[in-house]
């Protein structure tokens, strides 16, 4: 028998054997035999009362080790876009220890606060102490709500922000995470959701006064996730970059590259230039230049910068701030095309002809210095003749890009894009945040211009990867589904309009449709409910062409700076054109559908945090005029109510049932109306109405209207009369007077 070894040998040994830590394991190593184990049970007895191991099972282990087979908690992507998880029991004096998730094929997806059993081994990354591999997952994370906490005699509620939800949560008096009653908080549902009674919660995180400036798109931003802070390493790589120097690069620094944006923009992705052409045998044409910032040179695949990148997916935007995709470092500086500095780019020159058709076009890396960062309002009062000690130089460039749009717009005719016409919102705010006033913007012939040559620009990137059989991502939008197109026909029917029916649908049928509307009382209806049939755009591998511009295909190559999807374009546009080693690497392509998808939902998840956000504002702009009256439009139909778009504002607010008159209301879903069964009064999407603003809730974002009058008559709420028998395909009866939920 070899020498008993003394405690510390013991532990040393356990130490480094975290998966043979059993009694018998332990005895096998030293080759203790017989007798002898008594007086090892006695030292691990021993280690164990003073705190250096705990017996798990039959297994001993330092507290500082997790065991070879243990649970862990998802956590979300790291700075590097690495998948992590921290163990669900750790009673160690240290931090919970670094674990990398390494995922093998066929393993579900997982997501942040989802439970796995995993089998951990020591990791070869130095940033990680454990690498583990799945198992199975146990069950997903639990659900999180934001809401605003009241404090009761024990703990208190949880009023949930979210408009769609109605239904408090209890906190109990141990889990209130030191909230404050009214204050702003995230919390963690406790157990499953039960079909009737208050669900608990527990209290993760206190994010302070809902009411102070500025903090309603922080609510939408925490609501739905967005990134909001770089970590540190990407700020200092982002902080490293330096100009370009011209080298092989494209000098492009004499044309009249400018930048025409938003007066309020603070990145410059895109500017333009035309040039009448002095080829005689294109007489009338032009060569066009489009020049897109080169961000690809500074974020390189797989850095710290571009994995930051991916997660976010794209820039969002909100009335009091930005939320971009890249330090401003580089975002609104380096990589932006500002006025009278160089700026790496990359440049596409388009040869355009008189009637707008597209001879040629090849693709450049440059090197560009912008005489001008022009506003839409500076380019078209310079076009309409009233110029600026910024457009006075440029005269002759203004009007010749102007020329060439006269002439792309021919081109632009023929193909008969979706011609939608939808007022956009501003939403203006003093400097401590608070709404002044809420108009729709202007739209000017130059915002239509440089449209139109983005759009132009795209459709070159996306032919020329598809000649150089280059892999890149394609903007795809695919054509409307039958059912929402039969919901458009039943709308247009309804205002005495028509859409064709029988045939291939295309987007001339509808601008004919959008153009016997326009200048009458239903343009906006018909065109909100030709947006409604539309499907949703998202990126993909595969091309199945765009719809609503008209196109075979198309992708985004125009907004590198605010978009993911662009950046991976461009990064194919210099491999297939061998410019650099900074363009796609190998295995970009194999994660390309990956990307795809993810960035598709980031995109949607900013639309909706930017819609919330919008909401919210009108709220608190309409708070204070509630009593008061306002015209509108009957926006939707459902069968819990129905909604009015503000002619004033653009602000969408609910109108019950249960405020309809004390008769019952047939809900023809086809139609998308009602119809009272005394009165045999049709309500149907469209109808101009006057409504009294009865409630507005600035944290929801929900507005509460009572009707007054719809269709140019008052609503009757008397209950005489004698019911008629109403009968519509795909119909039901919904009592109008009935309890309100919540």
């Amino acid at each position: 028998m070899k020498q008993l070894p003394n405690k510390e040998q013991v532990l040393d040994w356990i130490k480094d054997n975290p998966a043979k830590s059993n009694k018998r394991d332990v005895a096998r190593a030293f080759g203790i035999k017989d007798s002898s184990r008594i007086e090892l049970k006695r030292i691990l007895k021993e280690l164990t009362a003073e705190g250096h191991i705990e017996k798990k099972k039959r297994n001993y282990r330092g507290p500082e080790e997790l065991p070879p087979v243990s649970v862990l908690m998802v956590l979300p992507p790291d700075e590097n876009g690495d998948m992590t998880a921290a163990p669900m029991e750790w009673k160690g004096d240290n931090p919970a220890p670094r674990i990398l998730i390494m995922p093998k094929k066929g393993d579900p997806t997982l997501g942040a606060n989802d439970r796995i059993l995993v089998r951990l081994s020591s990791a070869t990354d130095e940033d990680f102490k454990y690498e583990a591999r799945l198992i199975r997952k146990i069950g997903s994370g639990p659900a999180r709500i934001l809401g605003i906490y009241r404090e009761g005699s024990e703990g208190g509620r949880l009023v949930p922000v979210d408009k769609k939800s109605d239904r408090e949560s209890i906190v109990a008096a141990g889990d209130t995470g030191g909230a404050k009653d009214g204050e702003l908080v995230e919390a963690e549902q406790l157990g499953k959701q039960r079909h009737a009674g208050l669900i608990k919660v527990k209290i993760v995180e206190v994010l302070g006064d809902p009411m102070a400036s500025k903090s309603i798109s922080l609510i939408a931003i925490h609501e739905h996730g967005i990134p909001d802070h770089f970590p540190d390493n990407v700020v200092a790589d982002a902080e490293a970059a330096k100009p370009v120097d011209l080298g092989e690069r494209t000098d492009l620094r004499d044309l009249p590259l400018f930048t025409i944006d938003p007066s309020d923009a603070r990145d410059h992705d895109d500017a333009i230039c035309a040039i009448p052409d002095q080829d005689p045998k294109n007489a009338g044409g032009h060569i066009i230049w489009v020049a897109i910032a080169d961000v690809a040179y500074y974020v390189r695949s797989n850095s710290p910068l571009d994995k930051e990148a991916r997660k976010r997916g794209n820039s969002s935007y909100f009335p009091d701030r930005v939320v971009p995709m890249l330090p401003d470092v580089l975002s609104g500086d380096l990589c932006s095309l500002h006025e009278g500095v160089d700026r790496a780019c990359l440049a596409l020159r388009i040869v355009l002809n008189a009637d707008g058709k597209r001879l040629d076009h090849e693709f450049h890396r440059g090197l560009m210095r912008s005489p001008a960062s022009l506003s839409y309002e500076q380019a078209q009062a310079a076009v309409d003749g009233a110029y600026d000690n910024a457009t006075e130089p440029l005269k002759g460039p203004i009007a010749d890009l102007f020329t060439a749009y006269a002439s792309a717009t021919k081109g632009r005719s023929e193909r008969q894009p979706l011609d939608l016409d939808l007022p956009e919102r501003k939403i203006v705010l003093s400097d401590e945040g608070v709404v002044t006033s809420v108009a729709f913007r202007d739209r000017f012939d130059a915002h239509k211009l440089v449209e139109e040559f983005m759009v132009m620009a795209n459709v070159c990137a996306a032919e020329t990867l598809e000649q150089k059989q280059c892999p890149f991502l394609y903007r795809v939008h695919e054509e409307p589904s039958q059912e929402k197109l039969q919901a458009l026909r039943e709308t247009a029917d309804s205002i005495g309009l028509q859409l064709a029916k029988g045939q291939v649908l295309k987007t001339m049928h509808l601008n004919k449709l959008l153009n016997a509307a326009a200048g009458t009382e239903d343009a906006e209806v018909i065109n909100m409910t030709v947006l409604r049939s539309m499907t949703q755009a998202y990126y993909g591998t595969g091309n199945m062409g765009h719809f609503g511009l008209n196109l075979r295909r198309y992708a985004h190559f125009t907004s590198p700076i605010r978009r993911y999807a662009d950046l991976i374009v461009h990064r194919a546009l210099i491999t297939a054109h061998g410019w650099d080693d900074d363009g796609s690497q190998p295995g970009d392509a194999d994660q390309m559908q990956d990307t795809a998808e993810w960035i598709s939902q980031t995109e949607r998840r900013s639309m909706l945090a930017e819609r919330d956000t919008t909401d919210r504002y009108l709220a608190a702009f309409l708070a204070e005029r509630v009593g008061n009256e306002f015209t509108g439009r009957v926006s939707g139909i459902a069968k819990f109510g129905m909604f009015v778009r503000l002619d004033e504002s653009g602000a969408d607010g609910m109108i019950p049932l249960s405020s309809l008159g004390r008769e019952y209301w047939v809900y023809n879903h086809e139609a998308k109306s009602l119809t009272g069964d005394r009165s045999g009064r049709v309500i149907s999407v469209g109808m101009p109405a006057t409504v009294r603003l009865a409630e507005a809730a600035p944290l929801t974002g929900g507005l509460l209207l009572e009707l007054l009058d719809v269709g140019g008559k008052p609503l009757s709420k008397s209950d005489s009369g004698k019911r008629s028998k109403i009968k519509h395909k795909g119909s039901r009866v919904v009592k109008g007077r009935r309890r309100r939920k919540g």
